[in-house]
């Protein structure tokens, strides 16, 4: 979490309704009073440095459970839907997954990104953290965690993940707001997500892409 005083108690009182059995907050130091208000909600509020994987990586390490399901402060799931995972889970092969989506819009072209991105995680195996993703414990530690970098994180576990089979992909739906894209236009933030991905597939450091993708506000 980094500045979600509007949606962080929201937040954590949605993933208890979803089934959870233990909620971590890790601040990264927030300036908005985010901490605090997490701090008089039914959670752990821990603290780190700034960055999406680090931080996951620092909730990771307290977390009691024996399975970890990472979620951003504007994403929430529906109810009971922590069950899914526990019956997926049931499979002792299956390892890993993640959930379909519901951008919160009623715009067709949000229906097309939320077909779009099930997509790839059905044929490529790989999920965004937006998609909610849950991981044995086990696994997470045997790939050493999150790629502890300033973008892409999330893209960057999925690969490892990768040699563990394929994730599930559960009906959910994982919620998900569509602020970013109402900043930024639908279609202008899409071609800037693409154009990231194939800028570090060809090699280029997603510290310095990082640059090029601001936080929603």
């Amino acid at each position: 979490m980094l500045n979600e005083a509007a949606m962080i108690a929201s937040a954590i009182d949605r993933s208890w309704t979803a089934g959870a059995d233990e909620v971590i907050v890790c601040d990264g130091g927030s300036s908005d009073g985010s901490a605090s208000i997490a701090s008089g909600q039914r959670c752990r509020v821990i603290h780190s440095s700034a960055g999406r994987g680090l931080q996951q990586n620092h909730a990771a390490a307290v977390a009691e459970g024996d399975v970890l399901l990472f979620l951003h402060a504007d994403n929430w799931l529906a109810s009971g839907a922590c069950e899914q995972i526990r019956d997926a889970l049931a499979d002792a092969s299956l390892r890993y997954g993640a959930f379909r989506q519901r951008i919160e819009s009623q715009r067709v072209l949000y229906r097309l990104i939320e077909h779009g991105n099930a997509t790839r995680v059905r044929f490529l195996g790989l999920a965004y953290g937006d998609q909610g993703i849950f991981v044995r414990r086990e696994t997470f530690a045997a790939v050493g965690g999150f790629p502890e970098v300033s973008l892409m994180e999330d893209l960057r576990l999925m690969r490892l993940l990768r040699r563990f089979g394929r994730p599930a992909l559960l009906p959910g739906p994982i919620h998900v707001s569509p602020r970013r894209w109402q900043k930024n236009g639908v279609i202008r933030q899409t071609l800037c997500n693409w154009w990231l991905l194939t800028a570090e597939k060809f090699g280029v450091s997603p510290d310095r892409l990082a640059r090029f993708y601001p936080p929603p506000g």
